[in-house]
């Protein structure tokens, strides 16, 4: 069941059987005058004296004689007297407790039931009010169960008669007794049910996303996850991994690394935690890029580093463009000292504890010193930066000088992308120059199938690199992107090496 819509408008207060603002003299002034009438009429001896119709009464007309004892004959007249009178002067009722000649339940005797419809479902599961045709005396069909009522309570609703106990909530199957209740449509709930269907719920805290001052629902929403969460967890320090983005759950444990970042269960299934592991892996892409006819010739050093390791080496370059707000991988030119991931830590409760480290001097022995990764970032987010950064290197080794950003950063995004989508989706790759590279040279990076997790993070970093806003990596790559489109891989290279820019 598809749940109703969220547009809720409950009524400020419970409406009771009666007017609730008149007092009880009037109320038994009103009662007086009720009776007097009655008595009045009773003394006529039957004689054209006036028989009154109350609410939920059948059609006296026609009605064989009354055996009943005379005692509880009057009681259920002055009953019905009373009724009357405290009806008098209020509007017609969405909801109101009916009963016949010989029934009446003391649990809902008096009690009016108001409903509030908040639209959105176009069910005619109940005719309109005022749709109904008039039936003998005793005669009405519960919309509920579909049997006749007979003698005994009523509730008449939405145009419809319902026994007490066959008007239920659409959602948990309760009978609905409170005096106020939400219709969708043609369907009623109960106000808790409604909510709990219509009113979002934070996928942090798991509690329901507060109103904000205008009394709206205000909340943030994830463009690729939809997770769901109250903005003030923005501000209140909940940890977010540091691959999907994702914001930690309350019933989700997340993994603290030793930089500070944190990373969720999900994304640790396919971590890569030190240099060694990551090696596999980078011969695979080297291959990938030997399969497009862009063979590297040097033998790049290749490192796992911690972010601090990181940004001190950005530090320490003197050329290149870094994306904000945080540099994940680095191709670097110049020498020097960088402390690498030689041992993965292990897991301490909440915490990934016990890495061991090694300083390791770099000498540049030809444009590019190193190709440095950040640790800890599932397989594929960390085979997208290695193929960025060696991109990178090979623009550097092959003689592309002086490149602004936008074009340097777009292609390698560009092969970045490619590269995911043969890992994610093999065989989908259509592009004209890298048919060759569409043989097994790309299988040879994996180790058995992968995930559905897996594969749906393989496609949140390719949704990453197609809707990147900034300048140089979002702009860059759709621009790049176009071209190898329009012109293959190979002349868009070309075009880049003679003019500096992209071909038109």
């Amino acid at each position: 069941m598809a749940p109703p819509p969220s547009d809720v408008n409950h009524l400020s207060h419970p409406c009771i059987y009666g007017d609730c603002n008149d007092s009880y003299p009037e109320r038994k002034s009103r009662v007086m005058k009720w009776l007097g009438k009655l008595f009045k009429s009773s003394s006529g001896g039957r004689r054209g004296g006036y028989n009154p119709q109350f609410i939920g009464e059948e059609n006296t007309v026609g009605r064989p004689q009354d055996d009943r004892p005379r005692k509880k004959k009057e009681q259920e007249e002055l009953d019905h007297a009373i009724a009357l009178s405290l009806s008098e002067g209020m509007g017609k009722p969405n909801v109101y407790l009916g009963y016949n000649e010989r029934g009446r339940d003391d649990n809902y005797g008096g009690a009016l039931l108001r409903g509030v419809d908040n639209g959105g479902l176009n069910s005619s599961k109940y005719p309109p009010c005022g749709t109904l045709q008039c039936h003998l005396a005793g005669y009405r069909v519960c919309a509920g169960c579909h049997k006749e009522i007979g003698y005994g309570n009523y509730l008449r609703c939405m145009g419809a008669y319902f026994h007490p106990n066959c008007f239920r909530c659409r959602s948990c199957g309760f009978p609905i007794t409170q005096h106020e209740f939400s219709v969708s449509g043609r369907d009623p709930y109960h106000k808790t049910c409604f909510k709990e269907l219509t009113h979002p719920k934070c996928d942090v805290c798991l509690q329901f996303i507060p109103t904000n001052a205008a009394g709206l629902i205000e909340y943030r929403c994830h463009p690729f996850w939809s997770q769901k969460y109250c903005p003030s967890h923005e501000q209140d320090n909940t940890a977010r991994c540091c691959s999907c983005e994702r914001l930690e759950s309350s019933n989700v444990r997340y993994y603290s690394l030793e930089d500070g970042r944190s990373l969720c269960l999900e994304c640790m299934e396919s971590a890569i935690m030190d240099t060694g592991d990551c090696q596999p892996l980078y011969h695979a892409i080297r291959d990938f890029y030997e399969g497009m006819n862009m063979k590297l010739d040097q033998q790049i050093p290749m490192l796992l580093v911690e972010r601090q390791a990181l940004n001190e080496a950005i530090v320490g370059e003197k050329n290149g463009y870094h994306h904000m707000p945080e540099t994940r991988g680095l191709c670097l030119s110049e020498e020097q000292t960088v402390t690498s991931v030689l041992k993965k830590p292990r897991i301490g409760g909440r915490l990934l504890i016990g890495m061991r480290t090694l300083p390791q001097k770099l000498t540049r022995k030809c444009e590019v010193t190193a190709i440095l990764v950040i640790y800890g970032l599932p397989r594929l987010l960390t085979g997208a930066i290695l193929t960025h950064e060696l991109m990178h290197g090979w623009l550097r080794l092959k003689g592309y000088r002086n490149l602004n950003p936008e074009v340097e950063e777009g292609i390698c995004q560009v092969l970045s992308y490619m590269w995911l989508e043969t890992e994610v989706l093999p065989g989908s790759s259509s592009r004209p120059s890298t048919s060759a590279a569409s043989s097994s040279t790309y299988s040879s990076s994996k180790k058995g199938g992968r995930s559905n997790v897996e594969n749906k993070l393989g496609e949140f970093f390719i949704y990453q690199i197609t809707h990147d806003a900034s300048p140089a990596y979002g702009a860059g790559f759709r621009a790049a992107n176009t071209a190898i489109n329009k012109y293959g891989l190979r002349r868009t290279l070309d075009h880049i090496r003679l003019a500096g820019n992209f071909p038109l």
